[in-house]
């Protein structure tokens, strides 16, 4: 069976990020993203894509724009003009991730089986990037992980995976 995962962190607020940067640093959140990702497809919008200094190591990047003459030289990417070209690129595969931005999880939300969602304990009202509401009648919460505030983490988080009832 193909799983498709949004994977993402929001706040309480369903905040993403401002200015295509992430709002917080939560150093385990990203090695959890690596250790769910790593050697996987990643289906994202181009400002995601552009928003990392390069492309993400051992993984596939599947980068989504409407620009026809975008071209990216790494030959970990390829670039497509629409979440269903993308998807294409991903049917054979057991499991892979959409991880952003706003836009692309909204349309990709349809078509995923599983959400791993870092929720982050706090709201930010000056966000321009917004993760979809989950729906608890389409979504159950099967496992959550709490993670309090530390040195290393601003904000207390919690991991929680849900599956399409």
């Amino acid at each position: 069976m193909n799983q498709i995962t949004l994977i993402a962190a929001a706040a309480e607020n369903n905040a993403l990020g401002k200015d295509n940067d992430l709002l917080w640093h939560l150093p385990d959140d990203f090695k959890r993203f690596k250790s769910l990702t790593t050697g996987h497809k990643i289906i994202m919008g181009r400002k995601t894509f552009e928003s990392f200094p390069k492309p993400l190591p051992n993984r596939t990047h599947i980068v989504i724009t409407r620009d026809s003459n975008y071209k990216i030289d790494f030959e970990s990417c390829e670039v497509v003009h629409s979440l269903e070209a993308a998807l294409k690129l991903v049917k054979n595969d057991r499991l892979s991730f959409i991880i952003g931005g706003g836009e692309i999880y909204a349309q990709g939300e349809p078509f995923a089986n599983k959400i791993e969602l870092t929720r982050v304990h706090t709201t930010f009202e000056d966000a321009d990037t917004f993760f979809p509401e989950i729906d608890p009648t389409i979504w159950k919460l099967e496992t959550e992980e709490h993670h309090p505030a530390d040195e290393r983490h601003s904000y207390a988080f919690t991991y929680m995976t849900y599956a399409r009832k």
